[in-house]
Order: C-alpha cells, then sequence, then structure tokens
C-alpha cells in the first residue's frame, strides 16, 4: 500500500502521517508541503516528527511539482490548502483561489491516471455553511459561505464531487468542524487563548463570546480519514466530521480557566468579519458510511493542548509574534 498527505507538515496532515505508519506496517507513506508563509517554517519543521525509511517527505508546490511520485497511490488524502477565515478578504484572495481551488483541481486531474487509487480524501471546512438554517446542520443543507475562505473550500469540494460523478474518481469530501489539539496552529483561538493563559495576559475574544461552536480534536479527524479509505463510501460522498457537543466561547475559556488552576482576565473585541454566530453539525451520516463517531470530549481535547503548549519550552511566543 501507497499513502499520499499533502500539507504533510501541518497540524492535520502532520498527525495523519505519523498515524499512517503507525497503524499500517506494510504500507509506504508520501507527504508533500510547500512551507507556505501562512505561519512560521519553524512551527511546521516541529510538526515533522514522523521518522521511517517508510516516508518520503517531498518539498514542492503542487501547483508546479511534478506529480509523478503520485503514481501507485491507494489513497491521497488532501489536507492542502491556504487556512484562515479572516485573512481571505482582500488582495490577498488570490492565495486562496490558488492554494484551495487551482491546486485540487490540478491533483484531481493527475489522479484520473492512478489506476491504483482507492480513495481521494479531501479535506473540506464546515466554513461552507455559514450562518446555517438549522441545527445540527446537515450535509443536504445549503452551503452559504460568509468568507472567501469557505467559497473556496465549497468550490473545491464541488470539484471533488464532479470528478467522482463524470469520472467515477473514489471522492470523499470530509467537512471539519473547529480542528483543536496538540500541533494546532498558532492563528487558531485554542492556541492563542492558552499561550495567553500560560504567559499571563488576555485572552482576546472576537465578539461576545456567546458565539457557539463544535470542536472536534485532531486524532478524532485522522480517524475518520482513514476511514474515508477503509470503508469506502460512494464516490463523491460529503460527510460532516463534528466534535459531538456544542459549547460557546466563554464556556471553553473557563475550561481552560479550571485546568489553568489561575485567574484568567478575558478582552472582548469586535466581532471579525466573516465570523459565523453558531456551527454544529449532524454526524449522523459518517456514523452510518464510515461507522465513526467523535470520542474526545472538549475537558480531555482541551487539556492534551493545553498540555503540549505547557511542554514547549518558549511557548511558542517568538513564533506566534513573527506570525502576527
Amino acid at each position: 500500500m501507497k499513502f499520499v498527505v499533502t500539507g504533510a507538515a501541518g497540524f492535520i496532515g502532520s498527525r495523519l502521517v505519523e498515524s499512517l505508519l503507525s497503524e499500517f506496517s506494510d504500507a509506504s507513506v508520501v507527504g508533500i508541503d510547500c512551507f507556505t508563509d501562512y505561519y512560521p517554517r519553524s512551527i511546521k519543521e516541529q510538526n515533522r516528527t514522523a521518522s521511517s525509511e517508510r516516508y518520503l517527505f517531498i518539498e514542492d508546490d503542487l501547483l508546479s511539482a511534478d506529480l509523478s511520485f503520485l503514481q501507485g497511490a491507494t489513497a491521497i488524502f488532501h489536507q492542502a490548502g491556504q487556512p484562515g477565515v479572516r485573512k481571505s478578504w482582500g488582495q490577498e484572495f488570490v492565495e486562496y483561489t490558488r492554494q484551495n481551488i487551482d491546486l485540487t483541481q490540478r491533483l484531481l486531474e493527475a489522479s484520473l491516471e492512478i489506476d491504483t487509487l482507492e480513495a481521494f480524501v479531501y479535506a473540506s471546512s464546515s466554513s461552507i455553511y455559514g450562518d446555517a438554517e438549522r441545527f445540527p446542520t446537515t450535509e443536504d443543507d445549503l452551503p452559504a459561505p460568509k468568507s472567501p475562505y469557505g467559497v473556496t473550500k465549497l468550490a473545491a469540494e464541488q470539484l471533488a464531487s464532479l470528478y467522482a460523478k463524470n469520472f467515477s474518481l473514489p471522492t470523499v469530501s470530509l467537512r471539519y468542524f473547529t480542528v483543536y489539539g496538540p500541533g494546532q496552529r498558532p492563528d487558531m483561538a485554542f492556541n492563542k487563548f492558552i499561550r495567553s493563559a500560560l504567559e499571563g495576559r488576555s485572552i482576546e475574544v472576537y465578539g461576545d463570546g456567546e458565539q457557539i461552536r463544535e470542536f472536534t480534536h485532531v486524532d478524532d479527524i485522522v480517524k475518520a480519514n482513514i476511514l474515508a479509505w477503509r470503508k469506502r463510501p460512494a464516490p463523491g460522498s460529503v460527510i460532516n466530521l463534528s466534535g459531538g457537543a456544542s459549547v460557546s466561547v466563554n464556556e471553553v475559556i473557563e475550561v481552560i480557566r479550571q485546568i489553568h488552576a489561575a485567574p484568567i482576565a478575558v478582552d472582548y473585541q469586535e466581532t471579525a468579519l466573516g465570523d459565523v454566530r453558531r456551527t454544529g453539525g449532524s454526524t449522523d451520516l459518517a456514523a452510518q458510511l464510515l461507522e465513526w463517531k467523535p470520542s474526545i470530549d472538549i475537558e480531555t481535547g482541551l487539556r492534551s493542548e493545553y498540555e503540549w503548549l505547557s511542554a514547549q519550552k518558549t511557548l511558542g511566543q517568538a513564533d506566534a509574534e513573527e506570525w502576527a
């Protein structure tokens, strides 16, 4: 077996590489990442802990790279892309169209030539829903992105479905609901909240903190990716991956306060452009097609990220300042 992971030095991609190497002793893994400057390269370098003679890491841009390394792939886990709601407005939007739409289309085209391919698993996002009409939101509910980022994730997802419909390419799109845990990007809320607590600074919150999210632990996301290959849902399937418990940002901060066992100040800011008021997805289809359900509750998951950040010698502060 041969697995390919794009975005292999990123938060989710790096953890997926480690799981594939650990779980499948007879498999080879190829990881590729171009180290975009969305956040510091040094953080991604720290993610690259996988070491095995069965693992080949390639540093290259998928938009221009020779894609011959895809040949012989059993499954492609497409985690690469340009993240972030707030930075997707304005002049930087071109990077979102390049990294999320153009890149995905190029991979899909190349995948048509791989006769060994059993699954093309695309990392989509709950951002495609925008302010959903109902909760829990199902895969049949109308997408209505509220940010340019969400638009590009939806476009790439629809491309994957088109290639499944027209060429029987075995694609499956997994709609991630806010992923967190050890290795989380420095721009994401939990990472910022916990670092602020550890460094004695106020936690900055956009809005009143009553916005509700479903947060999903990275280890649950990794398991779902592997199941998307193992269970082989129908080509073109689209599946929610949601953490199972809706909590407000203020409730999250309270959990962090309890883990930190010390007072934490909160500084409320204006609501950020493109942020939605609530997310929450039904996982009935994931249970049906993948036999997947979230296994890590928010308290356990937050503690795992808190302990990971606590163990960092510099708490990532220098890198966070460089990113900002």
